[in-house]
């Protein structure tokens, strides 16, 4: 009986340590998503190199159609889904992942969230006619011309 105790106790744990990893990893696509709307022209603006990276430009655009196309098809990202089934909200969450998800999660209705979404698709979309990226390859890469 200890066992199964022990084993429930350690899936549970588990399912939090993951659910945790989750949030984390979403936090991170949300600063790169929300960062590249303000670095991007901010970037082109002051000269900076790193906002014509063209693969991390295309990444960028790929990720903001993909969080646009989920609330379009009225679905909420796979990432938050994940969470919620990891977590199962049984247990009173630590302070920090309380705060963090009171920040990340919204209480809207989701045609809230496809129209914001969909608005800022184009919006980096626009981005790409108005600060427009370079080639794929990184300068210090490029093979020298032939002499």
């Amino acid at each position: 009986m200890g066992n199964v105790r022990l084993s429930r106790a350690h899936r549970a744990a588990t399912s939090m340590i993951f659910a945790e990893s989750i949030l984390l990893i979403h936090l991170l696509v949300i600063m790169f998503s929300v960062g590249g709307l303000f670095m991007i022209p901010l970037g082109a603006r002051l000269g900076w190199h790193l906002v014509r990276i063209a693969w991390l430009r295309i990444l960028h655009l790929t990720v903001m159609g993909v969080i646009a196309g989920q609330a379009l098809m009225g679905r909420a990202c796979i990432l938050t889904i994940w969470q919620a089934q990891l977590a199962g909200h049984r247990n009173p969450q630590p302070l920090i992942m309380h705060w963090l998800d009171s920040l990340i999660y919204w209480h809207l209705p989701i045609w809230f969230f496809a129209g914001l979404y969909t608005t800022t698709f184009f919006y980096v979309l626009g981005l790409t006619v108005w600060v427009p990226f370079g080639s794929l390859m990184n300068r210090r890469t490029r093979p020298l011309p032939k002499q």
